[in-house]
């Protein structure tokens, strides 16, 4: 068989892949990767290989969704998923909440739940997750915020002069 055969086999099994990467980037419905997935059924059908053919085939698109999940599990990870064309900005979320939480630096407030060392404490009226260095601190107790990692807000129990 020449090139012009297998044509249709081809562009089922790319546009296939496309729909399934695309499935990946922009998850949601489910209908891209769906379609993708019986494209790339499509296209192994349409290649008529011998059975040992179409299950080498189909290992190969295993692998290669396997390998482009790592891919995009990894950039996601790192943050850079983000920062991509194919993500909405409207969904893509930055941690913009670190700049207002800074605010609280060198704020003292009180506990209101024990800190184990994670708990509950209260600055300037508002209610805050927070975590000690690791003693314990008991409820109603003064704490000062010492640092913030992120949107981990680490306190000290306060010292009383």
């Amino acid at each position: 068989m020449d090139f012009v055969s297998y044509l249709p086999a081809i562009i089922l099994l790319v546009l296939g892949f496309a729909l399934v990467l695309l499935e990946m980037y922009l998850p949601g419905f489910g209908a891209p990767g769906i379609l993708g997935c019986i494209l790339l059924i499509a296209g192994v059908i349409a290649a008529r290989p011998t059975p040992l053919q179409a299950l080498i085939m189909a290992v190969v698109i295993i692998i290669l969704l396997c390998i482009a999940l790592s891919i995009f599990i990894h950039s996601a990870s790192k943050g850079r998923l983000s920062n991509s064309r194919l993500v909405l900005k409207e969904v893509a979320t930055r941690p913009e909440n670190e700049n207002e939480l800074r605010y609280f630096i060198g704020k003292t407030g009180t506990t209101t739940t024990p800190l184990r060392p994670a708990g509950i404490a209260e600055f300037d009226g508002v209610k805050l997750n927070v975590v000690s260095e690791g003693e314990f601190v008991e409820a109603q107790r003064p704490v000062t915020v010492e640092r913030v990692e992120g949107n981990r807000i680490v306190v000290r129990e306060a010292q009383n002069t």
